[in-house]
C-alpha cells in the first residue's frame, strides 16, 4: 500500500474529531470505540501519550494526536472518547487507543473521492495519511495507523500485542 492514497477496496471509514479536525481510519482498523475513562499515566513515555488504559486485560497506549500533530491538547469532555484502532508493529498485530473529541460517523468514501494527501496544509506529516476523502465541501483527513507512529516511537510504547499482555493483579 502506497501512503500517498488510500487502500482502492477500503470504502468506510470511522470519522472523529481531534479539536477542529476530522480524522478517518479504515473501517478494518477500528476496533472499537469507548468511554474516555481512567488514563493511567507512564513516566518518561512521549509528550503525545496520554498514558495507558487497561482494555480486558490488555495494557494499551492511549495517543494524543492533538499534541503528536504540534496542537494543543483537547480538554476531556462528556463527548470525549478512546478510538482503539489496530495497527503493524514488528510484524505483529497491535492495538493502540487515539483520544478523540468525539466520533463523526461510519462515511462511506468511494475511491474517487480520496485524493492524494498533500505535502502542505493538513497540518499533518504527508507520510502519515493515506489521503484526504472528500465529504461534501470538507476534507476529512485519513490516518494510515501503522505509520503515525516512527518506529523509535513505537519502540517506546509498552508492549501491546493483540496477544494480550496481562496486568498485574
Amino acid at each position: 500500500m502506497t501512503t500517498t492514497a488510500a487502500d482502492p477496496l477500503q470504502t468506510q471509514y470511522l470519522t472523529f474529531c481531534v479539536g477542529d479536525e476530522e480524522y478517518g481510519v479504515g473501517i478494518l482498523q477500528a476496533k472499537e470505540i469507548i468511554e474516555y475513562d481512567t488514563v493511567t499515566t507512564v513516566p518518561n513515555a512521549p509528550r503525545f501519550i496520554r498514558g495507558v488504559i487497561n482494555l480486558r486485560g490488555s495494557v494499551v497506549p492511549v495517543v494524543d494526536l492533538a499534541v503528536k500533530f504540534g496542537r494543543t491538547p483537547s480538554p476531556v469532555t462528556r463527548r470525549s472518547c478512546i478510538v482503539v484502532v489496530e495497527l503493524q508493529r514488528d510484524g505483529q498485530r497491535t492495538v493502540m487507543g487515539i483520544a478523540a473529541d468525539r466520533v463523526s460517523q461510519v462515511a462511506e468514501l468511494a475511491p474517487g473521492t480520496i485524493e492524494p494527501a498533500p505535502d502542505f496544509g493538513t497540518g499533518v506529516r504527508s507520510d502519515w495519511l493515506q489521503g484526504l476523502g472528500r465529504s461534501d465541501k470538507r476534507f476529512i483527513l485519513l490516518l494510515n495507523t501503522d505509520r503515525v507512529l516512527t518506529t523509535e516511537e513505537q519502540q517506546a510504547l509498552p508492549a501491546t500485542t493483540t496477544d494480550t499482555t496481562e496486568l498485574p493483579s
